[in-house]
Order: C-alpha cells, then sequence, then structure tokens
C-alpha cells in the first residue's frame, strides 16, 4: 500500500493500530481484546476508504486551478496520469492451430488439456 500516493504517515498510525489489537487478541482473546480488534479493523477501513476518496477529489481541484491559470502542460500533464491509471487486463492464449482464445474458460480448457497430455 505504500506506493499508493494517498497513503501517509496517518495510515500507517492505522495499521500500526489495528495490528497491536490483533497481537492483542492472539495472545489473549478475552472479551476486551476483541471489542478492541472489532473497534479497530472498521475504523481503519473507514480511514483507507475516505483517503482513497480525497486523493482524486484533490487531483481534481489541482487540474481545474491548472486550467484557470492556463498552465496548460501541467494541466495535460494531470490528464495523462488520470487516463493511465487503469488499464484492463486481457488474457491471450494461442491453441495448437494458431486460433486465439480470449475468453476465460477456453483458456483454461485448453491449459487443462495441454498439462493433461503430457
Amino acid at each position: 500500500m505504500q506506493h499508493k500516493p494517498c497513503f501517509d504517515e496517518e495510515c500507517l498510525g492505522f495499521i500500526d493500530l489495528r495490528k497491536q489489537a490483533k497481537i492483542q487478541w492472539l495472545q489473549d482473546p478475552n472479551q476486551s481484546n476483541v471489542n478492541n480488534l472489532n473497534n479497530a479493523r472498521p475504523e481503519a477501513s473507514r480511514h483507507f476508504r475516505n483517503k482513497k476518496m480525497e486523493y482524486p477529489n484533490a487531483k481534481i481541484k489541482q487540474l481545474e486551478t491548472n486550467s484557470k491559470i492556463k498552465s496548460i502542460r501541467e494541466l495535460h500533464r494531470g490528464i495523462k496520469d488520470f487516463k493511465k491509471c487503469y488499464w484492463p487486463r486481457t488474457n491471450k492464449v494461442k491453441n495448437e492451430k494458431g486460433e486465439l482464445f480470449t475468453v476465460s474458460h477456453s483458456i483454461l480448457a485448453s491449459c487443462r488439456n495441454h498439462f493433461l497430455s503430457y
């Protein structure tokens, strides 16, 4: 998670808090440690979710200011970063005849046949 730009020192604190609660629960599984863990988990998840939602909004505001001050180069760099953040993965496999398979069921069947033949 550290490679994400929305991950900061505050997030590390929530991870440490959650980790300590889990270690305490594993060492002594009494009701207070269970409650501690059950409170630490959703709190950390809520914080991470909010951080993930804040990051794109901050980037959009930065793009708006670049547009208003006529900083075209920075505007296009920001747009490029937004566009390349998600690339769908396509799986392609060739069979013995040289035909391409892109459907996962067909790929699994061809791999099964290939490895079972050995």
